[in-house]
């Protein structure tokens, strides 16, 4: 099973999410990859500690003579497999993006679940990646637009992506992200999600302090403090999609 995670605004917590419920199914014994799948801001590597390896997706990108297996990293607080991309500049430029799929295609047999954490917004670049995946994840943080707007933003953002993910035929759902002053209505807006949009809200996570220092550390929340208000919300987000995926 494939999962791609997108979002439509940069600064959601899409890469966030992708380290999190990734190393839930993991830490439940699901055979789980992590792919950094925003080739030009590549950034999931950072919350897995894994920013100065020797190989990277993009390593595999410019050479496909290489074993994809070298650029996959076991990550051994959560027992993730990470596929990190590279920060360096000159890694990045002159690469082909659509060679992305082969790589997935080369190494999701060999995991129960595997994770692609797409680029902000409409991923031009890498659409092809949506062939392979049979899921997709909206991440939204709704905290950046006024309540009394909120239907515009989601007709901008979610109803894009999932008309997306339709195209694909994926299965769509929505987790919102960094919840602060909008958690007294968040059971309004969930249900505005669902009734007008018919996608499920996997769950919400509370904007919490303590997330920053877990990537700063390279352990994602759910592992470094896993009582913590959000790791508590990932949880039983990852309950749900481990419920939706396996049934």
């Amino acid at each position: 099973m494939a999962v791609i995670v997108v979002t439509g605004r940069g600064g959601a917590g899409k890469t966030t999410t992708t380290a999190n419920l990734s190393s839930y199914l993991a830490m439940k014994e699901y055979r789980v990859l992590a792919v950094d799948g925003d080739l030009y801001l590549p950034n999931l590597g950072f919350h897995f500690a894994l920013d100065t390896v020797k190989y990277t997706v993009h390593t595999l990108l410019k050479n496909p003579d290489i074993d994809p297996e070298w650029a996959i990293y076991r990550h051994k607080e959560t027992g993730v497999y990470v596929m990190p991309g590279s920060t360096q500049l000159q890694d990045v430029l002159g690469i082909s993006p659509r060679r992305l799929v082969d790589i997935l295609e080369r190494v999701k047999y060999k995991f129960g679940v595997v994770f692609v954490d797409s680029p902000t917004g409409v991923p031009f670049d890498t659409l092809p990646t949506f062939q392979v995946a049979n899921y997709q994840l909206i991440v939204v943080e709704i905290e950046r637009s006024p309540i009394y707007s909120f239907e515009t933003m989601v007709k901008n953002e979610i109803e894009k992506l999932k008309a997306l993910g339709e195209k694909y035929n994926l299965n769509i759902g929505v987790v919102l992200n960094k919840v602060r002053e909008s958690a007294d209505v968040v059971d309004k807006i969930i249900e505005a999600i669902e009734e007008d949009l018919d996608v499920p809200v996997l769950g919400w996570v509370p904007f919490d302090y303590n997330v920053p220092e877990s990537i700063n550390v390279g352990i994602p929340i759910i592992k470094y403090l896993p009582n913590s208000d959000a790791a508590v919300a990932f949880k039983e987000i990852g309950e749900v999609l481990e419920e939706w995926i396996f049934g």
